[in-house]
């Protein structure tokens, strides 16, 4: 299948720089610069999604039981508010693996444990400098939780990382049916930059400093105490995790 998509990967970029010769030659012969520049829009785009498909999981190994601790305040959560396990995400919305989580393995996760009242999840950002988008994206979803639709902002924000930008947070407002003025005076004014900064200190402060990556433990009073799992790992990864904690809260035997 690798080997498929890496073909087809050459195929697209031949054809692109073919085509590339063909515009310009057919350019005095009735087409336009704009349709021109339109049609190689369209097969980078094809590219871009082929080489977004050979993007592997990370490797299918246990992660690190590196514990720590990890304060929690009031932040955007789901599920039931005394599940017995709770999983923190430190997310960036440009970013192709967080990409690759929350549309292949956060999915099961929601249906398997934050649905069944056992997981309770909570988002946070960390925009990496490298992501000229991510910060703007960061303060768009807590703009449209002005709003009561920060999840539907999330994901929407989560599944085009590559289309991110002013125009794109003023569609998908539309798309919600937000004021659109109140959203976009909310994103223009920074409002929310110290919390998304604060969000990335206490990361940092545990070690964390690539996206995405997680806790995963139980809470005591305001503390979760768990272990990190960095990367977009497979389901299985966290399965495993999850029913650790479980299994030691019933009694039994955690999975290592």
């Amino acid at each position: 299948m690798r080997c498929t998509f890496q073909w087809l990967v050459k195929v697209l970029v031949i054809s692109t720089l073919i085509a590339t010769v063909i515009i310009t030659d057919t350019c005095a012969e009735g087409l336009t610069k704009e349709q021109g520049d339109a049609i190689l829009n369209e097969l980078r785009q094809i590219r871009t999604l082929l080489v977004r498909q050979q993007l592997p999981f990370a490797p299918q190994i246990p992660p690190p039981s590196v514990k720590v601790m990890l304060k929690l305040g009031t932040d955007y959560v789901l599920g039931r508010s005394d599940a017995p396990v709770t999983i923190v995400e430190y997310t960036d919305y440009q970013c192709a693996f967080c990409n690759r989580f929350h549309t292949s393995t956060y999915p099961e996760i929601k249906k398997n444990f934050i649905d069944t009242g056992k997981v309770r999840f909570i988002k946070r950002d960390l925009a990496l400098d490298s992501h000229p988008n991510a910060l703007k994206a960061a303060q768009a979803s807590r703009c449209a939780g002005d709003q009561e639709k920060f999840w539907e902002m999330h994901n929407l924000l989560s599944e085009n990382p590559n289309t991110l930008g002013s125009e794109a947070f003023a569609k998908y407002a539309r798309d919600l049916s937000l004021n659109a003025g109140v959203f976009k005076a909310c994103v223009d004014s920074d409002k929310y930059l110290p919390e998304i900064r604060d969000s990335s200190q206490g990361a940092s402060m545990i070690g964390i400093r690539g996206t995405p990556s997680f806790v995963i433990g139980t809470v005591k009073g305001d503390t979760l105490d768990g272990i990190k799992v960095i990367g977009a790992q497979p389901f299985p990864v966290f399965e495993k995790v999850i029913n650790g904690y479980l299994a030691r809260q019933a009694g039994g035997k955690p999975a290592n």
